[in-house]
């Protein structure tokens, strides 16, 4: 069987904990979309863990990671991803990466910086990864495909192409040092050297995988509001971040994705720019942000301070519909046991009509946030393993949300550990 573990809303929603619990009873992890411009953060056995490239299911000795052709493969930063999980003692994973991954390329970093630079006041709050040169050179099909390492004199050919547009960039917009064929060839070469042992085609194995019976899960990078198509443009990432695309990043057909588990955040927060409704500040965002998480709310990629606000009703079902939700996970439940009441976002009202459906971001920009207030537990709810031994007001919250966002919440996240989980029927 075929899952999915994508998130909700602007990313940061605790699916890297899902997707490490979820991984026990896989065999297969793929991750189909995205770069190391996100990472997911992991408490396991092992120790705690911020993985930006390899899926989040690498700690089984019995599972294998694939990096799927929807990535933004940076082979350094994989590498290096690696030897810092096995220098902690985890035991060397089984990874394959498919010849159809594009590679991030030292350039698009470079060309990341000059372009926040440049934008200065009017950036997109790029993590500079390179992600959005990556993604707009794959598009105008200019990028280089992990395949193309092997054939070094079509290899040189097409940087010596590829380069010219880029110099003509470098010299006249951003007037910054020109790039050199050789040096690009000889980096691509020892990236060639790093990658090789692991090159598959991972299309033609995961049809192998599905017609063999085994359980392969699908791991999405940030959330529904990110989409390039469906969330707030164009403050989004450059790659589609919903399950639909999880066919496609890996290579699978659509129907083979049989559960699609979305992850909800228990409040919400933000890494970078872009319209958030339910945003709080000062001291009220200072408290939430210093207990959210597992050691506070600052971006495992970054270190940046996340935006912090109340759980969004609209934009969680808006993202949930999206993405074809058929479970939702409900995380970091444990942090708000410190509030006497806590609100939640039930509409958004636009050029003074309230609606409940998520809009364009024009009228996103406008929306003021409507707010229904319930009553608090105060209790620490971390330990709990049944939903029943829930306080009654936590019941009631979650019970609450679940008919606002009109999706099945089925677990319920209350501690940042592995079996920090209570699965609930539906």
């Amino acid at each position: 069987m075929v899952q999915a573990v994508v998130g909700a809303n602007w990313g940061d929603e605790g699916k890297g904990k899902i997707t490490d619990m979820l991984a026990r009873e896989a065999d297969i992890i793929v991750r189909f979309q995205g770069g190391a411009n996100a990472g997911h953060t992991i408490v396991n056995n092992y120790g705690k863990f911020a993985l930006h490239t390899l899926p989040s299911g690498v700690f089984y000795d019995h599972t294998t990671s694939i990096i799927g052709n929807g990535v933004a493969l940076n082979i350094p930063v994989l590498f290096n991803e690696i030897k810092s999980i096995t220098d902690k003692e985890v035991p060397t994973p089984k990874i394959l990466v498919s010849d159809r991954a594009q590679i991030v390329m030292p350039y698009h970093i470079l060309f990341d910086e000059y372009e926040e630079e440049r934008l200065a006041g009017k950036s997109f709050g790029s993590t500079k990864s390179g992600i959005a040169p990556f993604y707009s050179d794959k598009y105008a099909k200019v990028g280089f495909q992990v395949s193309e390492l092997f054939d070094e004199d079509a290899l040189m050919e097409k940087i010596e192409r590829v380069i010219l547009q880029k110099n003509i960039i470098l010299e006249h917009l951003y007037h910054k040092p020109l790039l050199k064929a050789k040096e690009i060839f000889d980096t691509l070469m020892e990236y060639r050297k790093m990658v090789e042992p692991y090159v598959c085609d991972v299309s033609l194995y995961l049809h192998e995988a599905i017609k063999a019976g085994k359980n392969i899960l699908l791991e999405g990078q940030l959330g529904s509001l990110k989409d390039p198509d469906h969330g707030i443009y164009p403050m989004v990432t450059s790659s589609s971040t919903l399950a639909a695309y999880g066919a496609i990043g890996a290579g699978i057909p659509p129907y083979e994705i049989k559960k699609i588990i979305t992850v909800c955040k228990a409040y919400s927060s933000a890494v970078g720019a872009g319209a958030f409704v339910s945003e709080i500040f000062g001291e009220e965002a200072d408290e939430l942000r210093r207990r959210g998480g597992d050691g506070g709310e600052y971006g495992a990629t970054t270190g940046r301070p996340r935006r912090m606000g109340w759980f969004d009703c609209v934009a969680s079902k808006y993202g949930c519909r999206i993405q074809g939700t058929t479970d939702v996970a409900f995380t970091v439940l444990d942090v708000l046991g410190y509030l006497d009441e806590i609100p939640v976002c039930v509409g958004y009202e636009i050029d003074g009509e309230i609606t409940t459906d998520f809009p364009t971001t024009s009228k996103l920009n406008k929306a003021k946030p409507v707010l229904t207030t319930l009553p608090g537990w105060k209790t620490d709810i971390r330990g709990i393993k049944k939903y029943e031994e829930l306080p009654e007001n936590c019941r009631k919250y979650i019970e609450f949300i679940e008919e606002q966002i009109g999706f099945p919440i089925t677990m319920v996240s209350n501690g940042p550990g592995r079996d920090d989980i209570i699965y609930r029927k539906k």
